[in-house]
């Protein structure tokens, strides 16, 4: 089994890379915007002759390259739900500074994100469907959220920081 590097970029996305068995570099910069970049490298240890290639692909592009390299019928399931309008499937890898890290996941209706699901909680090689809000969340797992945009977005600065939006005078509802 390949063994597959993810490094979280803050404010870009997920740099996903693997070492080939001739010693190549391949990896893919998923953008929050939700394009790719399919990127290349092969290096000496001397720094010479170093060799990059480097693709930006727009969704359908990168969608075509899956395919052709053989994606799996999961892939295209989870690629039709993406394409439901107001429905965002998101994954957020916790780090050690991340507040939500050696925290409860607790439930998100809870902390006013109405409409916010963890489907799952990604530690290793299993997945934990449905956690249970008493489920502990641990540096290095990857929590799978599916919810509007705007309210991934705030969970996943929720899983950051521990902090929520202040609501508005205007955005909060008539009469509360």
């Amino acid at each position: 089994m390949v063994d597959v590097r993810r490094v979280k970029l803050p404010g870009v996305g997920v740099l996903h890379t693997f070492v080939t068995d001739d010693g190549g570099k391949v990896g893919v910069i998923a953008h929050r915007s939700g394009h790719n970049d399919l990127i290349t490298f092969s290096d000496n240890e001397d720094g010479a002759d170093v060799t990059k290639v480097s693709l930006r692909l727009s969704e359908d592009e990168a969608h075509t390259l899956a395919e052709l390299l053989g994606g799996t019928q999961i892939t295209e399931s989870l690629t039709a739900l993406d394409q439901i309008p107001g429905l965002s499937i998101d994954w957020f890898s916790v780090d050690y500074d991340d507040y939500i890290a050696g925290q409860p996941l607790g439930s998100p209706a809870d902390r006013g994100m109405v409409g916010l699901t963890v489907v799952a909680v990604v530690r290793g090689e299993s997945a934990n469907p449905a956690p249970s809000p008493d489920f502990k969340v641990f540096p290095g797992d990857t929590l799978v959220v599916a919810g509007s945009p705007e309210k991934v977005a705030k969970a996943f600065n929720f899983f950051r920081s521990g902090q929520l939006p202040v609501r508005s005078v205007v955005d909060a509802p008539p009469g509360g």
